[in-house]
């Protein structure tokens, strides 16, 4: 009898640390098993957001190179969040073209030429923003995309 009563405690006491460790598992998974795999390195996905998109179509910077002009024609996309009341991006396009004009004329052709995209994406959205920020106007998006370059 005493085999039989060793047995069943050790079935017992495996059912209950398998129990603690599902009711472990689960708990990590609810609060913050993301942010535990977020430390570790691992990829985490967060529920997709809807955006707003506004078009600021056909940039054209010309540039002078060895005597020749050359032409960049840009295609941007402005990011915001979707919220319940809806942006106006119309009364910003022309702070925005101003913005990207500017700085774009600064650059040598070379330079703009080796420009990855997300580089140029990443020097456009600060130049708009210190030209917001210069003029104490909200910006109503938060990123600048570049949805499209022809380089002439």
């Amino acid at each position: 009898m005493t085999m039989s009563r060793l047995v069943i405690a050790m079935l017992l006491l495996n059912i209950l640390i398998a129990a603690g460790g599902l009711a472990m598992n689960i708990m990590l998974f609810r609060s913050g098993g993301a942010m535990l795999a977020s430390q570790r390195g691992e990829m985490v996905f967060t529920e997709a957001q809807e955006y707003e998109f506004y078009p600021v179509e056909k940039i054209i910077v010309s540039l002078r190179n060895d005597g020749r002009e050359r032409y960049f024609v840009l295609d941007l996309m402005l990011l915001a969040k979707r919220s319940d009341t809806p942006k106006r991006f119309e009364p910003v396009e022309p702070i925005v073209r101003n913005s990207v004009v500017s700085y774009l004329s600064g650059l040598k052709f070379d330079e703009l030429r080796s420009l990855q995209i997300a580089e140029l994406q990443a020097r456009l959205e600060e130049a708009v923003r210190t030209d917001f920020n210069n003029k104490r106007i909200a910006m109503p998006f938060e990123q600048v995309l570049v949805s499209k370059l022809i380089v002439q």
